[in-house]
């Protein structure tokens, strides 16, 4: 197969999209580093979340998800380290909740690059995306990809994982949602790290 067919193409970005915007680690990030940081911190870090979760579909595309199949013990490993990194991420924002508010990243580039880092990495803790990406792309795409069109459907997913965590960054770090938060900010600080702690536990122990 050459190209990819508009039919393909839209079906992949609406699966694709409801997955992002299913409440999970990355997006709850997202959400509460937007409140508490602003646009500067938050864009870079939305930005790094996109990229880490575009590798899984770029690992899909290379056999990644088959070597998970055939080799379930290297896939049990990943998700245990990748759930003990959101139980420590839990941690820090439960006692940050406490601790005096750090001023809003606003001017350009003021830890941009941690932030980027920060969202690969938070992305790349869960394996389950690898999974998920072979599945779709299986499912969407039955017939095997020529180069040019796998090259075509990373573009698409990578552009679909920017735009929606780029938007949610926007709109969740603007003035009015800001000041609702910081009215809040011990309840949603502790409900986001009790999310992301109850999702990293399901992660190690779900099978």
């Amino acid at each position: 197969m050459e190209a990819i067919a508009l039919p393909q193409a839209a079906t992949l970005v609406a699966a694709l999209s409801l997955a992002i915007l299913t409440p999970g680690p990355a997006i709850i990030s997202a959400v509460q580093t937007a409140f508490a940081h602003g646009r500067g911190r938050a864009l870079p870090f939305a930005l790094g979340l996109a990229t880490g979760a575009s590798l899984w579909c770029l690992m899909a595309l290379f056999g990644l998800a088959l070597v998970f199949r055939l080799n379930p013990m290297l896939f049990s490993v990943l998700k245990v380290f990748g759930g003990l990194y959101l139980l420590w991420l839990a941690r820090d924002l439960w006692q940050a909740s406490t601790a005096p508010l750090p001023e809003a990243a606003t001017a350009p580039g003021q830890g941009a690059v941690r932030g980027f880092l920060g969202g690969i990495a938070l992305n790349l803790s869960n394996p389950k995306p690898a999974l998920f990406y072979a599945t779709l792309i299986l499912s969407v795409f039955p017939d095997p990809l020529a180069p040019a069109g796998q090259a075509a459907l990373y573009g698409l997913c990578l552009s679909t994982e920017l735009f929606w965590y780029a938007l949610v960054a926007v709109l969740r770090s603007t003035a009015p949602m800001r000041s609702r938060y910081f009215a809040a900010r011990f309840w949603i600080d502790r409900a986001c790290a009790a999310a992301i702690g109850l999702l990293g536990i399901l992660l190690i122990v779900q099978h």
